[in-house]
């Protein structure tokens, strides 16, 4: 166990420390909400795009609006708003009402419109082994073996990364979802932002266009960090589980399409790659991500 005001240096004091961010009240009643056709639900799998589309999203209905000290106060997050004290049923200040989740189709709540990017599992991997350091995690305490071992590729309630990906691409032919990647989103932002403009059933002009991609590329939201470094997590976490102020919860990373080939040793990759043989494989039929997005784009 750790003691207040200390962050985790094991796997088993960062179950400790994060158990009270989330209570089973707060998560049933984020599952009951009764979403409204024209309701979005952002739903890719942990450091898949999740924060960036919501900004897009978000400056697509508004105009650009940057009055917001968290997307996620905005754009709010089905499963631990009620805890964070957000009202999931209130009116939001544009159209359509939009959310965040981290749900596979078969538990997101139903009855609105579903984006979900996917990306390579290592990357997420990678991404999230360093969205943890500095805020739940010691730096340097956990290695990044460990950490995909131990957490990313641990059975889990759910099935984690690969459930994920099987339940929503199963739904990719549903009028209701659009699937997107993160690697394309990298390489066409003004096609991805068309693309969400038209799903949602935003009237898209130059100017608007012109806002959005400027307001979701890296500069900008990177100059405006503060909006995007989970805030009103940072606070909870500080308040329930006794980390120490001012932790690193920025979002806005750089997001290099490719990082696992850099970061990840070879036998984690392997293992990576085994672990695609066995879960996705025999049920979507691709042999590794590189199959599915390609399919993916000849979809778009």
């Amino acid at each position: 166990m750790t003691t207040t005001g200390r962050r985790a240096a094991t796997l088993e004091e960062l179950r400790a420390i994060q158990a009270p961010m989330s209570t089973e009240a707060g998560r049933a009643a984020g599952l009951a909400l009764k979403l409204r056709p024209t309701d979005v639900v952002i739903s890719p799998f942990g450091k898949s795009g999740t924060t960036w589309t919501q900004q897009i999203v978000h400056g697509l209905r508004t105009r650009g609006d940057m009055d917001f000290d968290d997307i996620s106060r905005v754009v709010p997050w089905i499963e631990m708003s009620t805890d964070l004290g957000i009202d999931l049923d209130a009116e939001q200040r544009a159209s359509p009402r939009a959310f965040k989740s981290h749900l596979g189709w078969h538990d997101v709540p139903k009855g609105g419109r579903y984006i979900v990017p996917l990306r390579d599992p290592g990357d997420a991997l990678v991404s999230s082994y360093h969205f943890m350091e500095g805020w739940f995690v010691e730096p340097g305490a956990i290695s990044i073996e460990t950490h995909a071992r131990e957490n990313f590729m641990k059975p889990r309630p759910g099935g984690g990364y690969w459930a994920h990906l099987r339940s929503w691409w199963e739904q990719r032919d549903h009028p209701a979802v659009l699937l997107l990647a993160f690697e394309q989103m990298k390489v066409d932002l003004e096609g991805t932002v068309r693309r969400i403009a038209d799903f949602i059933d935003v009237e898209l002009d130059d100017e608007l266009l012109a806002i959005v991609m400027r307001q979701s590329s890296l500069e900008f939201m990177t100059e405006y960090k503060d909006r995007f470094d989970d805030f009103l997590m940072r606070r909870r976490s500080e308040e329930v589980c006794g980390l120490p102020p001012g932790s690193d919860s920025a979002k806005v990373r750089a997001g290099e399409v490719g990082s696992r080939k850099v970061e990840l040793p070879a036998e984690i990759q392997a293992e990576l790659d085994a672990r695609w043989t066995e879960e996705i494989t025999p049920h979507l039929g691709f042999a590794a991500y590189e199959d599915l997005l390609a399919a993916l784009r000849a979809r778009a």
